[in-house]
């Protein structure tokens, strides 16, 4: 799907939190069972991910999610 403000946003905290752990794409893929490329779309928000592959990805990062209105 193409660039949406949602899914930059949401990439760019994924990054951000990645960075933070200091865990690689390659790592991050791997473990989030994503590919690379997968990854560094969802990060540069030119994809938006399916939930599935945002929950894999924050679980590798320790993350919890939260639904807002």
């Amino acid at each position: 799907m193409p660039d949406s403000p949602a899914a930059a946003h949401l990439g760019a905290c994924l990054r951000a939190t990645r960075i933070a752990e200091h865990i690689t794409q390659k790592t991050a893929a791997e473990l989030s069972g994503i590919s690379e490329r997968t990854l560094r779309d969802i990060e540069n928000g030119r994809h938006s991910p399916s939930l599935g592959a945002v929950l894999s990805f924050a679980e590798t990062l320790g993350l919890t999610l939260k639904a807002e209105r």
